[in-house]
């Protein structure tokens, strides 16, 4: 087999869909996800699995977006801007950290 042919045939088994994922569900949920699969002309498969992306993006896009109000954002930004010093506990760590890396 040529070279670009087998480099070809390697990308599309990289993509081949494998993996399975199984869920039992009620008669009636099977019948409401056919429904709605029907209706975007979708086989209940791909509807399953392209919902399932799309909420799976929204859940770890929503993860991993902070939101903080206005007042959290002042407090933010002036914990950065005029830092507390820091306490006899964390200096005492950092002075056992120290010495136990043995940094100067």
């Amino acid at each position: 087999m040529p070279a670009t042919r087998k480099k070809a045939a390697n990308v599309a088994i990289s993509h081949a869909k494998v993996a399975r994922l199984e869920a039992r569900v009620t008669v009636e949920q099977k019948q409401f996800l056919e429904r709605a699969a029907d209706l975007q002309g979708r086989s209940l498969t791909e509807f399953v699995v392209r919902s399932a992306q799309e909420a799976a993006r929204t859940a770890i896009s929503e993860h991993e977006l902070m939101s903080l109000t206005a007042r959290d954002t002042k407090a933010f930004v002036n914990a950065l801007l005029k830092p507390s010093a820091p306490g006899k506990r964390l200096q005492r760590a950092a002075a056992r950290y120290k010495a136990m890396m043995e940094v100067e």
